[in-house]
């Protein structure tokens, strides 16, 4: 809402059930395609609404409600090392993080300077999350396997393969549309690359993007070689092309094709390839994992400075904010229908300003002067 960007989620997941509940042919893939247009116009029109609503009320919080995601770019920087910890253990996961470490600290000191006529200017986030990445990447290598499963499970069901290879075109079309509308920022493929392009940092959303599509390798690929079915955005790397194609959307539409094309034509090789190192296919589980749990962290953090700065705005209520959202927090832990953690921060920082509003038009609380 604070971003007006949609996380592909919400997009994607009604329209699996929409082709799912129309008949398998050429009359229901018709009905599909009109209703899931008709959803995806309902879905803008309805964030629209909503920011029109919000901006309505006696105090807009829409601009704290962005503070939410104020640290995710910061704490992202550390997710490698955290997944390095969750697979290889405390030890390299420590060794991990201090390289992630000294890499920002180096990039912050030495990393603007001038080439030629051009200036560069290295992000310091990014680039210790590129070195995290590559410990990951490291690490994960460094386990070897001798099996065959995955490229068992290509010889069993090759006529599931087959059958996606067939449909190419249908997924090449969702994969070039699903880059270009990345490309203008209108989705995102996760909570954490939408926080960080609301924030204008394109680049790190990227890496965040190609981390997390790495990690979904193994579960996409083996899922649809077993079903025959494969997902809309693939292995989720038409959302890296989109982001690093930022404002090209036409260039961005055709290589996003292309990726998805490229991605269908080595199933096999990246099934033989899992075989040979099972680190990295463990790796995606870890990555999933370390993800969500900084992207907790990062929110609640983030839902407690945003709450503190609608508090300021109002007379003598410092410290209500956190209150609340530390308050929501823990109870939700001990409710019997807990909401998603990572959840808990937004969600609370939403629900704190719409108290706000009430308590001022009870006329419970004044709004500060404006200095």
């Amino acid at each position: 809402i604070a971003a007006s960007i949609i996380l592909i989620h919400c997009i994607l997941l009604t329209t699996d059930i929409i082709g799912t509940f129309c008949p398998d042919s050429l009359v229901g893939t018709v009905i599909a395609g009109v209703v899931g247009a008709a959803y995806g116009v309902a879905i803008l029109l309805g964030l629209e609404s909503i920011v029109n609503l919000f901006g309505s009320l006696p105090f807009n919080f829409l601009a704290n409600l962005g503070s939410v995601s104020s640290y995710i770019t910061a704490a992202f920087a550390i997710f490698p090392a955290v997944a390095v910890g969750y697979q290889h253990g405390f030890k390299k996961g420590a060794v991990a993080g201090l390289i992630t470490l000294v890499v920002y600290l180096l990039t912050v000191k030495f990393g603007k300077f001038a080439l030629g006529e051009a200036k560069v200017a290295l992000n310091g986030f990014g680039m210790a999350m590129l070195a995290g990445m590559v410990c990951l990447l490291v690490f994960a290598t460094g386990v070897k396997g001798t099996g065959d499963a995955n490229s068992s499970l290509v010889t069993t069901f090759g006529d599931k393969v087959k059958r996606i290879r067939s449909n190419w075109w249908l997924l090449a079309i969702m994969g070039g549309l699903v880059a270009m509308a990345t490309s203008l920022g209108i989705v995102a493929g996760d909570p954490i690359s939408l926080g960080l392009v609301s924030e204008g940092s394109w680049a790190e959303a990227a890496m965040v993007a190609l981390a997390r599509a790495i990690g979904f390798v193994p579960l996409v690929f083996t899922t649809a070689i077993v079903t025959g079915v494969y997902g809309p955005a693939g292995s989720t790397f038409v959302f890296v092309v989109g982001l690093l194609l930022h404002g090209n959307p036409f260039v961005a539409v055709i290589a996003g094709a292309v990726v998805m094309v490229v991605e269908l034509a080595l199933i096999n090789v990246f099934a033989k390839g899992m075989d040979k190192f099972p680190g990295m296919k463990d790796m995606g589980e870890h990555i999933r994992t370390s993800m969500n749990k900084v992207l907790e962290v990062a929110l609640t953090v983030g839902g407690v400075v945003a709450a503190e700065a609608m508090a300021a705005k109002f007379v003598g209520i410092t410290g209500f904010g956190a209150l609340f959202v530390v308050g929501c927090l823990l109870l939700n832990r001990i409710s019997k229908k807990p909401i998603v953690e990572l959840a808990v921060g937004p969600v609370a920082c939403i629900v704190f300003g719409i108290l706000l509003n009430i308590l001022l038009v009870l006329q419970l609380i004044a709004l500060a002067p404006v200095a």
